[in-house]
Parts: C-alpha cells; structure tokens; sequence
C-alpha cells in the first residue's frame, strides 16, 4: 500500500527560495524506530483519515525518512538572553516539507532530533524522549488552552543513549515531527541583516508576505511592508497575551524561537505557572529571571525592536516605529478578551454596557490581587469557579460560594467579597435566558487538567521505570477534555 504521508501534495515554497536560505542535509540513521505519539487531531486537519495512515506509514515518513524529498536546514541567528549569537541555524532538524491543510492554509512538517546538520557544532543533533514527550504535552496544553501554538504530529523512540547535563544520563532518544504554520524565524531575518544582504530581506519578506500575509497582497507596494510589519505587532502581542492569561512561561523566548507569523513554538523548559508568581521563572539556567512570567510581554516587544533592524534595510524606520506602537492595545484588549472568557463573562455582555471595558479591567485586577494573596493555585481558582458556579449567582449575591471562603483569612475575605460583588454585577447584566451560557463558557476555556511539571513528572517515571506508557496517553486525553 502507498504511504499516505508520500502521497501529499508538498509544496517547495521555501525551497524556492533558493541555498541562502537553508542547507540541503540527510536524517541519521537510527537503530530502532518505536512510534510513541501519532496526533490524529492533526492528521484530520491535513485532511488524513487516521484510520487509513498506520503506525508503519509514521516510522517510515518520519523514523526512516525514506522519502525522496530534500531535506532543508533552516539559517538563522538570534539574541539569545540579549546576546546577539550568530552561530545557530537548524542543528537537530530540518524542514522535511510544506503542505495545505484542509483551511487552505500552507503548514510545515519540521524535525526535531534527526541528526547532524552544519549547524550543530559539538552537538549530537539528537532529541532526548523526555523532550519529545514534553513538547507533545505542552502543544496539545496550550492548543486546549485557546494559544495559537505549534503542534506535534508523531514522536518515535529512536534506541540511542544520550548524555545531557541536565537530565539523568544516559538518557533515551527520539525524534519528534512539529506542524506549524512556519518555521522562519526573526533570527531568520537577523541572519540576513548581520551579512548585510538586504536583497535577501527583500526577498524574504516578500515570500512570508505572499505565503502567510496574503490579504495584504491588495495594497500597493509602499503600504504592504508596514502593514506586514503592524499585523505582526498585532498577533506576537495577542500570543504574548495568550500565554499570560493561560499561565504559560515560556523557557527561552529568545528571537530564534520567535516565529514570524505570531505562533508559539519551541518552548524550551517551559512551565505552567502553580500559583500566581509574576517572578516565576520557567528555565532553570534563567539567574536574572528575563524571561520570567510578567516579563514575556515586554521580552515579545523588545524582540520586535531587535526584528527592526534587518527590516529597516527595506523598510522606512518611521513605519516601523508606528506599527510597534500598536503593541500595548493589542496585548490589552486580547488579555481582557481572553481572561474575560476564563471568567465566563465574554462576549455575553452587552456592547453598549457603560461598565464593560473598564470594570472588566477591574474584574481582572482583582482576580489577580487575590490570587497574588491568597496564593492559592492559579489554575485552581477557575476550575472552583467552573465547577461551583450556578445560574442563581444572578439571583443574589450571597448565592455565590467557591467553596474555599472558609480558608481565608480577615483581609482575603474581603479581597474576595469586592471580587464577589462585582462579578455578580456582571451577571446582572447577562439577560435571564443566556445565563446558562456563562457556564457553558467557563466549561470551554477552563479545562481540568492542567500540566503542572508534577505531571510530567509523574508520567516520566512511568516510562523510565516501567516503559508504562498508559499513563502518558491517559495525561494527553485528560488535558484535550
């Protein structure tokens, strides 16, 4: 039988590009291949019946790599915790192709942990298991969570002892394949800025805006740069929004491991914060906490002024500094709009309401406030919220109970009581006949289960001590609920 994943109609959009861009490279060769994780989620989305696509087709596409196509290693550099580095690219990947999903839309296959490349310096190219496994459940974390993020369509055992510095060693390898929208990165860009080739910006840019922008194609030529350049402002500030309000800290937002259509990928050692911490700090090697919690946004906004630089070798730097200045409102009203929905409340309110915008804000402060005092989990709190609410919270206000009140000390009960009072006003305002709505809402935008490391953990030891991996599967289903 023919190998779907063979079948699919690639598209050498970046290929096209030409060898300034991207190395042609070859994948190791590995001495099992053992399928761990197939996402049938993306292979719908590809227009795949899973049924159809077996465990062989995965390990022959994406374990063997018996396919014909040229593989790609992507150049780049980046700042990397504020240090330009020019010595990265592509060093334990490489772009496998670029296919349509069914939306019409053109998406990546990108390998993580399939060898050597030229940019890999005195590395082994290779992907431990527990990163595999770990970037599978932060993808499907944050996809449930409403992010715009990167998925993983498969992660195969691969049978090689590894020795990291930051894992118990040796340690097993895999290789992971990603689905993203694009793998071009800033430091994509930066790259090119550094060798003084702006023909090559030119050209780039020109490829992301007809590949990933292409309703912009309708303006003329002196319009299209800085409204590529604002929409990009636009969707980096809602991700960075996304991620706060989903309680995300990413582990390395370095410029390379920013993409340039505004989608989380590579998330280093993330972390899903347990409790509201604006310093908690998801990477251990991480000592002046740049990258902590409350800092991703301004991180999102520096890397954006650092993107300037190549851009502004064929763009005017006045657009540039317009389009950045758009920043701020973007990150608000997508942090509102998304906590709104955590909280049940949006888009159920009237527009016209003279409280809407302002007292969300103030909603949400007190939110904030009391979990910064309580301390108590900040995932928790909307779970109780999902689990406890009931259409009388409309009715009267003394009908609203969480069920933690007697836990709380004088000064938290009050925090709580301010909060109280002024969610019940919102509610006031939801008309009788959509207020089951609110809880249809907290149901969609607060799952379960949230991966918390204890988790990961947890499922780790399972598959190191006992090659059990029930429970893995077990974590994947329960965070997709």
């Amino acid at each position: 039988m023919t190998n779907p994943f063979f079948e699919l109609n690639y598209e050498p959009a970046l290929e096209n590009l030409g060898e300034d861009y991207f190395d042609i490279v070859t994948a190791a060769k590995f001495p099992i291949h053992t399928l761990r994780w197939r996402n049938a989620q993306v292979l719908s989305q590809l227009g795949l019946d899973p049924n159809q696509v077996t465990d062989h087709d995965f390990i022959e596409a994406f374990g063997t790599f018996a396919s014909v196509r040229p593989f790609l290693a992507l150049r780049y550099h980046g700042y990397q915790f504020g240090e330009y580095n020019p010595n990265l690219g592509d060093g334990r990947g490489f772009l496998y192709g670029q296919v349509r999903g069914i939306d019409g839309e053109l998406y990546d296959f990108g390998t993580k942990g399939s060898g050597r490349t030229p940019y890999s310096r005195t590395a082994d190219g290779r992907l431990t298991l527990k990163g595999g496994v770990r970037e599978v459940l932060a993808a499907e974390a944050l996809h449930r969570l409403g992010v715009k993020t990167s998925r993983c369509l498969s992660l195969i055992e691969t049978g090689e002892q590894l020795y990291r510095g930051d894992e118990p060693s040796p340690t097993r390898s895999s290789v992971m394949v990603r689905f993203s929208r694009s793998h071009i990165r800033f430091g994509t860009f930066e790259r090119l800025h550094y060798l003084n080739r702006p023909d090559l910006i030119r050209k780039l840019l020109d490829h992301v805006i007809g590949v990933y922008y292409p309703h912009l194609l309708a303006f003329n030529s002196e319009e299209r740069d800085p409204n590529f350049y604002a929409e990009l402002v636009q969707r980096v500030a809602q991700l960075a929004a996304q991620w706060m309000v989903a309680g995300f800290c990413h582990g390395v937002l370095n410029t390379d491991n920013m993409s340039i259509t505004g989608e989380s990928f590579d998330y280093g050692p993330y972390a899903f914060i347990p409790n509201y911490d604006p310093k908690f700090t998801a990477a251990y090697f991480d000592y002046y906490r740049r990258y902590a919690y409350a800092n991703q946004p301004a991180v999102c906004y520096w890397n954006l002024e650092m993107l300037q630089y190549p851009l502004k070798l064929v763009m005017a730097a006045a657009d540039l500094d317009l389009g950045l200045a758009k920043f701020k409102d973007s990150y608000r009203q997508e942090y509102i709009d998304k906590m709104s929905l955590r909280l049940g409340l949006e888009p159920l309110l009237p527009p016209e309401s003279a409280i809407a915008i302002q007292a969300l804000e103030e909603l949400i402060t007190l939110t904030l406030e009391f979990l910064a005092t309580t301390q108590m989990g900040y995932h928790d709190f909307f779970i109780q919220l999902k689990n406890s609410f009931s259409p009388n919270w409309r009715e009267d206000l003394a009908n609203i109970v969480l069920g933690f009140e007697g836990n709380l000390n004088e000064e938290q009960t009050q925090l709580l009581g301010n909060w109280r009072l002024l969610y019940h006003k919102f509610l006031s305002q939801i008309p009788m006949e959509q207020i089951s709505e609110v809880s249809l809402k907290l149901h969609t935008y607060n799952p379960s289960k949230i991966l918390l490391r204890p988790e990961i953990e947890t499922v780790w030891e399972k598959i190191t001590t006992d090659d059990n991996w029930q429970p893995f599967y077990e974590l994947i289903t329960e965070i997709q609920a």
